[in-house]
């Protein structure tokens, strides 16, 4: 299938994950994407090399009906190619940028988008290695941070916006974990790109920017919402497996030009090996997360009502009026699979109980088809200073599950014999 939509009808995402973007009479007619590992591509001719240079590095616009050629494949490859038109369907957005990680891509983006004397706004608590890469590592090239508590409304960003506009910096773009890692908490999407494009300039535009890696793409979609790029750790769910590490970008075509710039120049790009492997589970991505989806919302039901426990952070509990809620309700289609639950009791307790858990894998990680336990302040978030956890939800009681595809009822007896 070569087109999004045949006589007025258009394919749903999960329906063009089969074909969409591959002709089979290319590859001997082989049923699905051969893997391309090839350094580099031949020209037929010197005129088709030439054009090829222009269009990847940007030297000339394409001509009607003309296809960007291959080069090499720290530029592009069939396989990343397939994949990024694929990934950029399900969030209806011009481009997806496949990177070697999650942090590679949001590293790469973060230095495309700004310069010394620059300023981001961000959520917190965010993932760990986004912490030290804002708070570390960017202030080493003049670049400041200011951050804003996850599920805040539009004050409190305007607030962080107007502090470092006092500080002479320009703000690039507002960087929204929603739900934010671990904890849990919904931040309302549309007031942030709201806010983004109120106080953008014409010299200086602020993008909305989204990690969208617990819910998306399939509970949620930021564009609908106003975000201008979406970033995923696609380790997770659409790898899917826990066989391979990527991350994506997706964003318009007038703001991608730059960041594929950066990604040719740092090498950060997808290899064509992980991204055949996410072809294969980009076909299994709906069913997969959905399932999930069902299984951690009969375990997050069963540890809000069980004595050792002392409460339960999942989108599916939330109390029903509360402003959690009324976001939840908005901006996704379900809870997904991440249950942050805090234990009665201290680190001991903790420990105590990931020793002895059979079905759940002792590991960081999440959104592959097994079921995973961990603890954040000593693991994922453990280069976040204790006071900070402190003040961002993260407590020595603190645990993160994600659920996997296994009979939920046998993850309930694991997690009831041992608690």
């Amino acid at each position: 299938m070569q087109n999004k939509e045949d006589k007025g009808h258009k394919y749903k995402p999960e329906t063009l994950m089969m074909s969409y973007g591959y002709d089979p009479t290319l590859s001997e007619g082989s049923a699905k994407p051969p893997v391309f590992l090839t350094s580099t591509f031949v020209f037929p001719n010197a005129q088709k090399g030439k054009d090829n240079f222009q269009i990847t590095f940007g030297l000339r616009d394409r001509n009607p009906g003309e296809i960007e050629g291959l080069i090499y494949s720290r530029m592009n490859n069939p396989n990343l190619q397939m994949l990024e038109e694929r990934i950029a369907l399900w969030d209806d957005m011009d481009k997806s940028l496949v990177f070697s990680s999650g942090m590679a891509a949001i590293s790469t983006f973060v230095l495309s988008a700004t310069k010394p004397g620059d300023a981001i706004v961000a959520t917190t608590p965010m993932y760990g290695g986004t912490y030290f890469l804002l708070e570390e590592i960017m202030p080493k090239f003049n670049i400041k941070t200011y951050t804003v508590e996850a599920g805040s409304g539009k004050e409190k960003f305007e607030e962080a916006i107007k502090k470092a506009q006092a500080d002479g910096r320009n703000v690039k773009f507002i960087l929204v974990e929603t739900p934010s890692n671990p904890t849990n908490i919904m931040t309302d999407l549309e007031t942030v790109s709201e806010v983004a494009k109120k106080y953008s300039t014409k010299t200086n535009r602020i993008l909305s920017v989204v990690d969208n890696t617990f819910l998306g793409p399939v509970f949620q979609a930021p564009k609908k919402f106003g975000a201008d790029v979406i970033i995923y750790s696609a380790t997770k769910f659409i790898g899917g497996h826990s066989d391979l590490v990527a991350g994506v970008v997706s964003l318009s075509e007038d703001i991608a030009k730059s960041l594929l710039f950066y990604r040719s120049m740092f090498g950060t790009m997808g290899n064509p090996f992980d991204s055949w492997l996410m072809l294969r589970s980009l076909e299994t991505l709906k069913i997969r997360m959905e399932e999930q989806c069902k299984g951690a919302q009969k375990i997050a039901t069963f540890l809000s009502e069980h004595p050792k426990v002392e409460e339960v952070i999942y989108p599916g509990l939330l109390n029903k009026g509360s402003k959690q809620h009324d976001i939840y309700k908005k901006q996704t289609t379900g809870p997904g699979s991440l249950i942050t639950f805090k234990l009665k009791g201290g680190e001991n307790d903790v420990f105590k109980l990931l020793n002895s858990l059979k079905l759940f894998k002792l590991a960081v990680s999440l959104g592959g088809t097994e079921s995973l336990i961990e603890h954040p302040r000593t693991m994922t978030h453990a280069d976040i200073p204790l006071d900070q956890q402190e003040l961002q939800g993260i407590y020595e009681n603190t645990l993160r599950i994600s659920v996997g595809i296994e009979n939920p009822d046998d993850l309930i007896f694991d997690l009831k014999q041992n608690l």
